[in-house]
């Protein structure tokens, strides 16, 4: 996917967000240190379950923002590499932190329509 394509589906992604505010939300975040490739021998791993309330994008440090009763997390904006949406209401955000540090973020929304 060209970064162009990529850009415009984060975009995308963030405008039509609200729809998802009230629904569960399962967050897996991965932190890799191999090339990106998320092999478990190179990767730590984190889960979270929050209903969502409030995203928005913060200008300062260019960061997107979702928040849920006790829970915030942010996605570095200018280090993503790779938006995709593996099903319905799932998404996978790559974000390139260091020259072999990588985040994955997986969002799953239990959308009631």
């Amino acid at each position: 996917m060209s970064p162009e394509e990529t850009n415009h589906n984060i975009l995308e992604f963030f405008e039509e967000i609200e729809k998802y505010y009230g629904c569960k939300t399962e967050l897996t975040e991965g932190i890799c240190t191999s090339s990106g490739d998320f092999n478990a021998n190179f990767t730590t791993w984190n889960l979270f379950e929050f209903d969502l309330v409030r995203s928005a994008y913060r200008n300062t440090g260019a960061r997107f923002m979702m928040e849920g009763s006790g829970m915030y997390y942010e996605i570095d904006a200018g280090s993503i590499v790779s938006l995709t949406q593996p099903g319905r209401n799932k998404f996978e955000f790559i974000e390139k932190l260091g020259d072999n540090v990588y985040r994955i973020t997986k969002l799953r929304f239990h959308y009631k329509y």
